[in-house]
């Protein structure tokens, strides 16, 4: 026997109201089609659901041991309802990737999005810049859903990753410079050149492109800041310093008067994918998937170690 969730839902209206007229009007149909309704799903029950005395209304026994579980099936049924809806809107919202620099790296960004829209076509994707002062390409203030940003992150306990690029660091300097000269250059011999360094808000990215931890204690002399690829070249083209770079990024700085060289003796850098780590949104795994199927990193060893993929 089956009985259609319409049918549960006028017998609920009529069982809360004991009366057929207003439940007819909670409804928004008429008494007689109402009236007939509960009829029929009396004869298919084999019971009688109300009892009617011209007068008043009231329950049966058997309507009084329906009632409670009618109203369970409507709630569940509404509670399924609501969540249809919110996966339909979170197929349709905007997901923002933030980025520091280009990810435009071997196809990345459309193998990513091939994957990503095919699961949810009707998503849009929006990428924003974000400027070097925020290592974490808007995923701190929220203003990012996701975002391809350099490692180290601040605050990593606050985040996961996944590496998806992992390149030599250059080292950027003028064409007129003595090091220029060199196929590569020694760290060693950059140890009294002064750096291009991002600002004092990059914390730990900071001290990295400055390869702090390469340096034996020595601290780095700054010759400037710098907060964007623009900013670098000019200052690299007015001799205020060198500065080290990911190979994938050279190509945004040797635009005349700068060369690149390669760097011995400093470990090379990793660009990931981030989100924020308590953030389990369909849309932002989904994409972390993409991702993942795009680079060939496997779920199992692509976060950094002591993060759960979360189902990523």
């Amino acid at each position: 026997m089956d009985v259609h969730g319409r049918d549960l839902r006028y017998f609920t209206a009529v069982a809360e109201e004991l009366h057929f007229t207003r439940a007819a009007e909670r409804l928004f149909i008429s008494q007689p089609a109402l009236s007939k309704q509960i009829r029929m799903l009396e004869r298919q029950l084999g019971a009688p659901l109300f009892v009617r005395d011209g007068r008043s209304v009231r329950l049966t026994p058997v309507g009084a041991a329906l009632l409670p579980h009618a109203q369970q099936v409507l709630a569940a049924w509404d509670a399924a309802r609501e969540a249809v809806e919110q996966a339909k809107a979170g197929q349709r919202a905007t997901l923002v990737v933030g980025m520091s620099t280009s990810p435009g790296r071997g196809g990345l960004l459309p193998g990513i999005r091939s994957r990503f829209t095919e699961a949810h076509p009707d998503a849009l994707m929006k990428l924003r810049q974000v400027s070097w002062e925020d290592p974490t390409a808007g995923l701190a203030d929220g203003s990012s859903d996701l975002a391809f940003v350099w490692l180290p992150m601040p605050d990593p306990d606050r985040y996961a990753w996944v590496v998806v690029a992992q390149e030599p660091r250059l080292v950027a300097l003028p064409e007129e410079h003595p090091l220029a000269a060199r196929e590569a250059v020694d760290f060693a011999d950059l140890l009294d050149e002064p750096f291009l360094a991002l600002p004092p808000s990059a914390g730990a990215l900071r001290e990295y492109w400055l390869a702090t931890d390469a340096r034996g204690g020595r601290p780095p002399i700054v010759g400037a800041e710098i907060a964007s690829t623009e900013e670098t070249y000019e200052a690299l083209v007015d001799g205020r310093g060198v500065c080290l770079l990911a190979s994938g990024n050279a190509p945004l700085i040797t635009l005349g008067g700068v060369v690149t060289r390669p760097v011995r003796g400093i470990s090379p850098s990793q660009y990931a994918l981030a989100r924020r780590a308590d953030d389990h949104r369909p849309l932002v795994l989904d994409y972390v998937r993409a991702c993942r199927q795009a680079t060939g990193r496997s779920a199992a060893g692509a976060w950094r170690t002591g993060q759960s993929p979360a189902g990523a």
